[in-house]
Order: structure tokens, then C-alpha cells, then sequence
């Protein structure tokens, strides 16, 4: 009975095997293989440029180089046993150059080679492929064996490299020849703009043993980060999950029936790899679609971070082990959240419709690659600027590949940081123009390495070509190091070659010199060129002079000459008096013509009335005319 049993178990495994084999071969096909560039810059004989692919296990140094010197040891050429450190260290010596570990595929997984070049002391290692064929990428060890413990202590870059070259690499070591390597990975993501795309391809089972749980300790980590980043606007994050459908053939099998929704169009992996226990492949795609309509929600109500508080909150409080995985906790850590269950639940719909789940549809379409992308092939994958993200999923080693991702100069303070990269303008300014006085630097330090640009400081510009000069232009100019102009004080008095309204320095009035290293005092009595006036007396002051008249004179400057204070003083009393004068007498001879017009008017009109009734002095007499009738 219990052989049937185990039967009955082993077929529904292999079907389900077949299943996922099938689907996966006729739906992705395309696989991109990440690569980097390999820089052989000795000896002559091998100096190129060389193509090799990223391992999926390790921290590749994203937006960084590392030179180091290739050994091929003598015995375990393919490092499948730990090196003794009585036979052989990799460990370079102080001063010395890093040590790059040559080895043989073949006989055991790329990360046990990874983790014995590691313990040896290797800063990198480098796997020679057996065959001639194009690049492939190492990946780490599926089910069972990816229990290792090993696997998430790996922290050397990886790389497979060809046949042809890693041949070459060996007979150039057998000549006595060093062999010296430059890994370039700044090229690896694009990094156009200042906003970093990144999609995570993820999965809510959490019964797939080391990878689930090394899945879940990243999102845990990472959460923090990745919202700062998201909540800035540094970053578009979209979370995706895969989901294949079921042939038609099988869409009444046991298998489809337990692992598909939507009448077979949506499918995914049974987590405990037994129908007959635990839960199914169906209740995996409603969850991943529930959290796929999550994020949708919560994009929409523009906070999208609110994603990775619900992922972290329901692997704790709703996990498959303690038979929590249901919609009932899922909804409660919605509630907890304060995003409305109501649009969530519409988003998800009828699992048991026979329709196409436009949501679902649009993520099995996403998996597909477009241009450099490739197809969506492994669990977890991180997709960073539309390149898929090779190494270890550990937050340090993908928070280095997201800031990789940004246009250089432009990069958020965290990617900025010690545990990050390395600042080069901390030696010598990074060999860029600098004020020694204001420790002003054209140095700005970037994810890729530092850059010369003449800065900014207060509002107020530099300009120059970064490297041997950088001079302030504009207005605010003098606030900033004087402008690099000339300035004393002395005497009380401060003096400057700058103005805000002319680049350049220039000496003020009473100094000559370039205005930039000295402006000395002009003696304008010496060069005479003031206070020339007879018996003006002159002596020099700092950026000016002074000029005194003897006796009772004053110096008069605008005209340089000397007046007597007496003179002057009667001159003006004078000129006092006779302007009152004459305008008294002004206001008496208008006053006489005023009245002796007014006078003459009247007499005249006076006159004329009166010779109206009676004859005047000089008029003859008038006859009577006696109107008649009056007698």
C-alpha cells in the first residue's frame, strides 16, 4: 500500500515535471546571458577586450573594475576540493595585486569552485568553459543541493570565460608570463538618466526551502532602502510574478486542476511537490495576483512602497507552515494598511471564470523579453534599467547594482556612502582643480568614479574646464573666495579688486597691479597727479590722499584749487543783500505801476460817465433841443 502510495506520487511528480517542462521549453525561449567586459592588458601577445558572463551567485563590483594578476594552480585545476593553505594561498600580500583564480568547469557546481577560490584567498574567480560554444550563465544549485550553507556566503565576483581564451591564459602562465586582468562592470546596466527602473520577479510560496527563505530575508533587508528610494522619486519599482498556463490537453489532469486558475491559463508549482497534502499551486497564483492588484492599488493612490510592508507583513502573519496562507489573514493585513480591500478584490476577480484575467495576461505577456531583456526564466530575478541583475540577492550587492543604474553625478547620498563605493576625491581632490584657501573642489565624487566639473557654491558658478582652473562668474561672485581678486584691509579701510558686475579683477581707484596677486597703493602726490594747485599742500594715504591749502585758504577738490574762507564768506552775504534789494525794489515798482494804471483806468471811466450830464471843463456848451409838443 504504501508503494502505491509513493507510485501514485512519483507519477503525479513526473507529470507535473513533464508539465513544467513542456511549458517552459514552448512558451521562453530566449535566455539573455549577462555578461561584462575582460580587459587582458598583459601580456601583449593576449591584449584585448574580451566578453565573459556574469555567475548568478556572488557581488559583481555593477558600476566598478577590479585589476588583479591570474593563477592557474598545479593540482585541483578545477576546484572541486578546498585549497591548504600549507600548499597554496591566494591571499595577496600587502601592497601587492589581487589574485584571480583560474579554474576548470567540470566535475562539481560553479559555486562550490566560487566558495574554494574564496577561502584561498581569491579576489575573483575565473571558470574556463570545456567546450567551445557561446557563454552560459553559472547559476546556482536547484532544490536539495541549494541547501548548502555556503551559498549565501559567496562574495567574490564570478565569470566563465571561453574555451579559447582560457586556453590561451594557461599557455601564456606555462611561458613564465604574468598574466594581468581588468573586470569592467560599468557598462553592465545602462544608466541613462537619474531615475532607476528595477522589476523584481518574485513568488508568495515560502514551501521552495533556501531560495524562499533567502528570497523573504531580502525583501526583509531590502524594504527599508528600497522605500526611501521610491518615496524620493529615485527609483520605479514594479513587482512581477510568473505564472505559465496549462496545455489544453491537461487542463482536466489532477495537476492542472490543483495548479492553474482561470481554466488552466494561469499556473504555478505545487509548493510541497504533493497534490495530496498541504497547499496547492492554485492558491499560490490567487496570492501572487493578490499582491500583484496590491501594488496596482496602491500605485494608484501614489504609494507604491506600501508593496513591501504587505510582502514582509504576510510572510510573518500569514505563513503556509502554520496554515495561515489564506485570504481571510491576507485581508487583515490589508485592513492594516489602509488600502481598500473593496478595489483589491475587484482587481483579482473570478478565479473560477473561464476568461482571461487581464492582470495575469499582462504579467505572463512582461516575462517575455523585449530588446536586451531576455525571457524571465529564474526565481527570483531582479531586472534593473531593463538588464537582468547577475550576483547575489543581498542588499548591499543590489543596492551597488541599483546605484549603477544612475546617470553619473546624479546618484542619491546612499550610493554614495563608505559601504557603497569608494570616494576618490578624498586623495588629492582626484587629481581636479582646488582652492586651497576655501578648500573649494572641482572634484565630484559618482558611483563610477570621480568626475572634474567646476561646482557650484551658494548659488554662485565656477566655470573652467574642471582640471587646472575654475573661476566664479556672475553675481555673488566677491562672496566666494573675493572672486580670487585682490583684498586688503588696512588703516580701517578695506579695499577690493572685485566687482560682482565684471568678471576678472581689476585694482580700485588710487592702487594699480593685475588685481589677482597685488594691488599697490598709488602716491598721487609723487606722480602728480592731484593737489597741483599753488600753495595746495599733499600728502599720500592708502588708496587715496589728502590736500590742505595754506593760511586761510580751502581746497576746493573738483576744481583742485584754493579759496579764501573770507572771501568767500563776504561774497556771499553780499550776494545776499543784493538779491534782497532787488526784490524789494521790484515789489515797489510794481506796486507804483499797479496804482497808476488802476488810477488812470478810473479817471477815464469817471470822465466818460459824467460827460453824459454835464459839460466838462474842456467841452463846449451843449444846445437845448425842446422836443416839440411840450408847449
Amino acid at each position: 500500500m504504501g508503494f502505491s502510495v509513493s507510485a501514485t506520487r512519483m507519477r503525479e511528480k513526473l507529470g507535473f515535471l513533464i508539465c513544467f517542462l513542456y511549458l517552459w521549453g514552448s512558451c521562453y525561449g530566449r535566455f539573455v546571458v549577462e555578461k561584462n567586459s575582460l580587459h587582458v592588458a598583459s601580456p601583449d601577445s593576449l591584449k584585448a577586450v574580451y566578453e565573459c558572463a556574469i555567475g548568478n551567485f556572488g557581488v559583481p563590483q555593477y558600476g566598478g573594475t577590479m585589476l588583479g594578476t591570474v593563477v592557474y594552480p598545479k593540482a585541483n585545476q578545477k576546484a572541486c576540493k578546498e585549497f591548504s593553505e600549507v600548499d597554496i594561498s591566494f591571499k595577496a600580500k600587502p601592497g601587492g595585486i589581487p589574485t584571480f583564480l583560474l579554474a576548470d568547469r567540470g566535475d562539481c557546481f560553479f559555486t562550490l569552485k566560487a566558495w574554494n577560490a574564496q577561502k584561498a584567498g581569491a579576489a575573483a574567480i575565473l571558470v574556463a568553459d570545456d567546450k567551445v560554444e557561446p557563454l552560459i550563465t553559472m547559476d546556482t544549485p536547484e532544490e536539495e543541493n541549494a541547501s548548502a550553507e555556503y551559498l549565501q556566503n559567496i562574495s567574490i565576483p564570478s565569470a566563465l570565460i571561453s574555451k579559447t581564451l582560457g586556453d590561451s591564459i594557461k599557455k601564456a602562465l606555462s611561458s613564465g608570463e604574468m598574466v594581468n586582468i581588468n573586470l569592467d562592470w560599468r557598462e553592465s546596466l545602462p544608466h541613462p538618466d537619474e531615475r532607476v527602473e528595477y522589476e523584481f520577479w518574485t513568488n508568495s510560496n515560502d514551501e521552495c526551502g533556501p531560495k524562499c527563505e533567502s528570497q523573504m530575508e531580502f525583501v526583509h533587508n531590502f524594504k527599508g532602502a528600497a522605500q526611501i528610494l521610491e518615496r524620493k522619486g529615485y527609483t520605479q519599482f514594479t513587482p512581477h510574478y510568473i505564472t505559465w498556463y496549462c496545455p489544453e490537453a491537461f487542463i482536466l489532469s489532477k495537476q492542472c486542476k490543483s495548479q492553474c486558475i482561470n481554466h488552466g491559463r494561469y499556473c504555478a508549482p505545487d509548493p510541497e511537490q504533493d497534490f495530496s497534502r498541504g497547499y496547492d499551486g492554485k492558491d499560490v497564483v490567487v496570492q501572487n495576483l493578490r499582491q500583484v492588484c496590491l501594488f496596482k492599488v496602491a500605485n494608484e493612490s501614489g504609494r507604491p512602497w506600501l508593496w513591501w510592508d504587505y510582502v514582509t507583513d504576510f510572510a510573518i502573519r500569514c505563513p503556509m507552515k502554520e496554515k495561515k496562507y489564506t485570504k481571510e489573514c491576507a485581508d487583515q493585513v490589508i485592513q492594516s494598511l489602509g488600502l481598500d480591500l473593496k478595489k483589491i478584490d475587484k482587481c483579482i476577480g473570478d478565479p473560477d471564470a473561464d476568461v482571461e484575467n487581464p492582470v495575469l495576461k499582462a504579467e505572463q505577456d512582461a516575462q517575455i523579453g523585449k530588446d536586451s531583456r531576455g525571457d524571465v526564466t529564474i526565481l527570483p530575478t531582479l531586472v534593473i534599467n531593463n538588464r537582468q541583475y547577475r550576483g547575489k540577492l543581498d542588499k548591499g550587492a543590489v543596492l551597488k547594482a541599483i546605484c549603477a543604474g544612475f546617470q553619473e553625478t546624479t546618484e542619491p547620498t546612499v550610493c554614495l556612502s563608505e559601504d557603497i563605493e569608494t570616494n576618490e576625491c578624498l586623495t588629492n581632490h582626484g587629481g581636479c582643480w582646488h582652492d586651497k584657501s576655501s578648500n573649494i573642489s572641482a572634484c565630484k565624487d559618482t558611483f563610477r568614479g570621480r568626475v572634474c566639473e567646476c561646482p557650484v557654491v551658494d548659488g554662485v558658478k565656477f566655470a573652467g574646464d574642471g582640471y587646472t582652473h575654475c573661476e566664479v562668474s556672475g553675481a555673488g561672485r566677491c562672496e566666494i573666495n573675493n572672486g580670487g581678486c585682490w583684498k586688503k584691509n588696512k588703516d580701517g579701510k578695506t579695499y577690493s579688486a572685485c566687482s560682482d558686475y565684471n568678471n576678472g579683477c581689476k585694482c580700485p581707484e588710487g592702487f594699480k597691479g593685475d588685481g589677482v596677486n597685488s594691488c599697490e597703493d598709488v602716491d598721487e602726490c609723487k606722480e602728480r597727479v592731484a593737489c597741483q594747485c599753488p600753495g595746495c599742500k599733499c600728502k599720500n594715504t592708502w588708496g587715496s590722499y589728502e590736500c590742505s591749502c595754506s593760511g586761510d585758504l580751502l581746497y576746493m577738490r573738483e576744481h583742485d584749487t584754493c579759496i579764501s574762507k573770507k572771501t568767500k564768506t563776504e561774497f556771499s552775504w553780499s550776494f545776499v543783500w543784493v538779491i534782497f534789494f532787488g526784490l524789494a525794489a521790484a515789489g515797489v515798482g510794481g506796486y507804483a505801476v499797479y496804482k497808476y494804471r488802476i488810477r488812470r483806468y478810473m479817471d477815464s471811466e469817471i470822465r466818460a460817465i459824467m460827460a453824459q450830464y454835464m459839460p466838462l471843463d474842456n467841452q463846449g456848451e451843449v444846445p437845448n433841443h425842446i422836443p416839440h409838443g411840450d408847449i
